[in-house]
């Protein structure tokens, strides 16, 4: 069998074979029965929320409390003509770095966190008045 009739044989089998299929979420015998959608649970939002803040507060401090030290040795490492200075230099720049990205990164997700939870409330509160308003709500209840 040639390539070109192989490849045409493979083709008919796979347009035979198409079928639509649905992604799902199972439902979970044990859960919830939530079945698959969102939940926001604002408890829980709140609280990863506060220990974003937490942590953000603490790196600013902590994360810098050996930049001075730190600098001062690369300094007189690098006046006495050690190589080392200048790697203490380095790694110091690094770290500072990835400490300013950290608590970049933890201000993103307080600050995200606290704008879902308001979006939601308001987004909830808006739902709430326009059914309340429309001609639907009659029949809701």
């Amino acid at each position: 069998m040639s390539f070109d009739e192989e490849w045409s044989a493979a083709r008919a089998t796979a347009a035979a074979n198409v079928s639509m299929r649905l992604n799902h979420v199972p439902m979970d015998p044990g859960g919830s029965g939530g079945g698959g959608d969102l939940e926001l649970n604002q408890d829980h939002i709140g609280a990863i929320g506060s220990e974003a803040f937490k942590l953000h507060s603490r790196l600013q401090t902590d994360g810098k409390h050996a930049a001075t030290a730190t600098t001062e040795a690369a300094g007189a490492l690098t006046k006495e003509n050690f190589a080392s200075g200048a790697a203490l230099a380095k790694v110091n720049s690094t770290w500072e770095s990835q400490v300013k990205t950290l608590v970049a990164a933890c201000a993103n997700i307080s600050n995200g966190l606290n704008y879902s939870l308001k979006s939601h409330a308001r987004d909830e509160q808006q739902l709430q008045a326009d059914f309340t308003a429309s001609a639907i709500d009659k029949y809701l209840k």
